[in-house]
């Protein structure tokens, strides 16, 4: 299982004379205190990241569309327009605050800030590198889901508290919507937790390899089209196009938010794009090998110390390609959902519901019934294994 960031900070030499140094000066054992302030300034740092690209995806959202539809897109403010969104949160910021007069005051302004809470919570368990995970639960599956739901909670209050009749509406269908496309994202998730043996996103990433034929995608065809099972669900539980029907500005004026004004709207969105990283970070740790690079990263350790340089400097290099490989896969997978959200058109809301539970929760029971089928009669090999077994004429181990 991978440490979390504070169980990798401790394997340092330097980190253990720094707490002793502070134990000696406070005269008591301060390990807790220094445990608790790297937690604190790394969740601030992810925090404060996450916050950068959340703002960066409204600006890739108008750049990639503009491409899609042959035009330029922001081009003003800043080299390529890229600090446009910078001057959309400035503009948020300084927008007057109207309330409806009928409004729920209180659940009204914590809807917003229950949205940003919840999807902040899940970056807990984004496994970013093999030491750079906030806390790596042995539960981390339930615990996502858990605090997920706080932003369908906050989509139905946002909607609710406004006392409209087209907010009340957008968050009716945000609250069904949401709720109904966790089963079978959920049920997805199950055949990748039978795959690893446990229920940390570590202990996912753990069980692949670098190279894609070591992905649970590729493992065998259940989990192949459980990716996409979970791509969709995903797409659903984020309110994206073509299943944004929560905002649907063709019949709901502007859907849950249609009452909110200046940052609280900002909020809002603000969630959605990170929660789109964050779902797009745990179908790359559940699917594409998350942080995992295609080799041996003990032999850079070794390569850096026949430099004479310390191994702490050759680990850290590991650390960063393991972050570089898990932030690409990410964004590549953020680049398709922006790209999907710009190809298809939205979809009735009934028509929602019916590919839920009509396609997709079958598809995901038949898959995951497939993969314990699967386990038991190939001894949970992959095909690439089965493959190379019967090539080379030789029979292997467990995965």
């Amino acid at each position: 299982m991978s440490p979390s960031v504070n169980e990798y900070v401790n394997q340092f030499e330097i980190h253990q004379k720094l707490v002793a140094m502070v134990s000696d000066f406070l005269g008591f054992d301060a390990s807790g205190l220094m445990a608790f302030l790297v937690f604190a300034v790394t969740a601030f740092a992810i925090v404060n990241v996450m916050a950068l690209i959340g703002g960066l995806g409204t600006y890739a959202e108008r750049k990639i569309s503009a491409d899609i539809q042959l035009r330029q897109g922001p081009n003003r403010v800043g080299p390529y327009g890229i600090l446009q969104f910078l001057a959309d949160g400035v503009k948020m910021i300084m927008k007057e605050t109207i309330y409806p007069a009928q409004a729920d005051r209180a659940l009204f302004n914590l809807a917003p800030v229950l949205a940003l809470l919840g999807v902040f919570a899940t970056l807990a368990v984004v496994p970013f590198s093999s030491g750079f995970t906030l806390a790596n639960l042995n539960v981390g599956v339930f615990y996502l889901i858990g605090v997920g739901s706080l932003v369908g909670v906050a989509v139905f209050l946002g909607g609710y508290a406004a006392n409209s009749k087209w907010s009340m509406l957008g968050g009716m269908r945000g609250a069904s919507q949401i709720i109904s496309y966790e089963v079978p994202v959920t049920i997805t998730t199950l055949s990748i937790v039978l795959l690893a043996g446990g229920l940390s996103f570590g202990h996912f990433v753990e069980n692949q390899g670098g190279f894609p034929h070591e992905w649970f995608i590729f493992h065998n065809p259940f989990t192949f089209i459980g990716f996409f099972v979970f791509f969709v669900g995903m797409l659903a539980e984020t309110n994206r196009a073509p299943f944004d029907l929560p905002e649907a500005e063709s019949e709901l004026v502007s859907g849950y938010h249609t009452e909110y004004t200046g940052m609280r709207f900002g909020l809002f969105a603000l969630a959605e794009y990170i929660e789109v990283f964050v779902l797009c970070g745990v179908a790359v740790a559940a699917f594409l090998g998350g942080y995992k690079v295609p080799f041996d990263l003990g032999n850079g350790v070794i390569f850096v110390e026949k430099l004479g340089l310390p191994a702490i400097i050759g680990k850290n290099i590991g650390q960063v390609l393991q972050l570089g490989s898990f932030v690409t896969k990410t964004l590549a997978l953020y680049y398709v959902v922006i790209w999907v959200r710009w190809t298809f058109p939205r979809i009735r809301v009934d028509q929602v519901m019916t590919i839920c539970w009509k396609y997709l929760t079958p598809i995901a029971l038949f898959n995951l019934i497939g993969v314990v089928f699967w386990m038991y009669a190939f001894d949970n090999q992959s095909l690439w294994e089965i493959l190379s077994h019967l090539g080379g004429g030789s029979h292997g181990g467990h995965h």
